[in-house]
């Protein structure tokens, strides 16, 4: 079976590689600039060449999910298919981008332009993220006619309902919060509690993605927070890395060794108060509906003999998914939501 060039491009991460491959590669879609080295721009994973990511300055080429600069957007596609990272033969290779939904008429028309005429790409496809994970699902599950996509990325969660393999336009919602929004509002949290981290947005996505969960009880998890050590085990200590010894922060609770020599930050109850906002985006003046109210919204929007097959049949994809006791905290609350005749079946693939 011939492969293809698989290239989903996020807002945060570019996922690419050939279709036989075991997994993709990660490429960072930005380019950045650091204080200690002010000549060089930094391409993707280039920034692990950079010998002090501290206060990077970020060039992105995507905007709330979209492409709004297409030469910072140009420039990291060079360089994941030249040879330094993931080149593609097109004369011979089709190619998949994926796409997020909703996306504009000239933006797709841009993406067809610059594949076809500056990489020659003969032949080329086009689709949403939700297609494809809609379309694993059901080969891996072929009696279950319908499937509800959850795609919760860096800019925002996409809720879509399948039925019968063809997505339900009117089914297909969207809620402006992502990975972006909970970076953006812990840097704030710290930034006013304890230190300021306003420009380390590259330091403060990793203090998120290695400190964060999200809470099962936000009352009781509260509660806890304002006790004292040890009969509160949600607060953590994070060494900030100085990017000479340690190139990455890493978790440790109280009771270990302190450690002198670094910077920390004390997280309490930011741990699990930043990833709420998934559920309740009035937290921080969204004025939108929660994950969980958008699938009953989405799954109530479908034919009422559809309604029991999507509940039951739930899939999540997105790097915000991976946030611990997601999954958990999903089906509470869709649970507290559905009708009691409906049976409740959430699916995360693995990575």
């Amino acid at each position: 079976m011939p492969s293809a060039y698989v290239l989903d491009n996020g807002a945060y991460n570019i996922k690419v590689e050939h279709s036989h491959a075991a997994e993709p590669k990660l490429i960072p879609n930005c380019i950045m600039k650091a204080k200690s080295e002010k000549r060089r721009l930094f391409i993707g994973d280039q920034i692990e060449e950079c010998r002090d990511a501290s206060g990077l300055f970020y060039l992105l080429p995507m905007n709330k999910g979209l492409i709004v600069h297409w030469d910072l957007q140009k420039t990291v596609w060079d360089y994941i298919l030249s040879k330094d990272c993931c080149p593609a033969n097109f004369a011979e290779t089709p190619c998949i981008f994926m796409e997020p939904y909703f996306n504009f008429a000239s933006i797709q028309e841009g993406v067809a332009e610059i594949f076809f005429e500056e990489y020659e790409c003969q032949s080329f496809l086009r689709i949403p993220t939700g297609d494809l994970a809609e379309y694993h699902y059901r080969k891996l599950n072929p009696t279950a006619p319908c499937c509800l996509v959850i795609d919760t990325g860096y800019s925002f969660t996409h809720v879509a309902a399948y039925i019968n393999g063809k997505r339900e336009p009117k089914a297909t919602k969207r809620i402006n919060v992502g990975g972006k929004v909970l970076t953006n509002h812990l840097k704030e949290i710290i930034s006013y509690r304890q230190l300021n981290v306003m420009e380390e947005t590259f330091v403060m996505n990793q203090v998120k993605e290695d400190c964060c969960f999200v809470s099962q009880d936000t009352k009781a998890d509260f509660a806890k927070c304002r006790l004292k050590y040890p009969q509160n085990d949600i607060v953590r200590e994070y060494i900030l890395p100085d990017f000479t010894t340690l190139r990455r922060g890493y978790v440790q609770t109280l009771d270990q060794p302190p450690v002198v020599e670094q910077q920390k930050l004390r997280m309490n109850n930011e741990r699990f108060s930043v990833p709420e906002i998934l559920f309740h985006p009035s937290d921080v003046s969204i004025p939108q509906i929660g994950i969980a109210e958008l699938v009953q919204h989405c799954v109530e929007s479908c034919p009422e003999e559809a309604r029991s097959h999507l509940y039951r049949n739930i899939v999540i994809t997105g790097g915000t998914a991976l946030l611990p006791g997601f999954v958990d905290r999903l089906y509470k609350d869709v649970r507290a939501l559905a009708s009691e005749e409906y049976d409740i079946k959430i699916t995360l693939p693995k990575k």
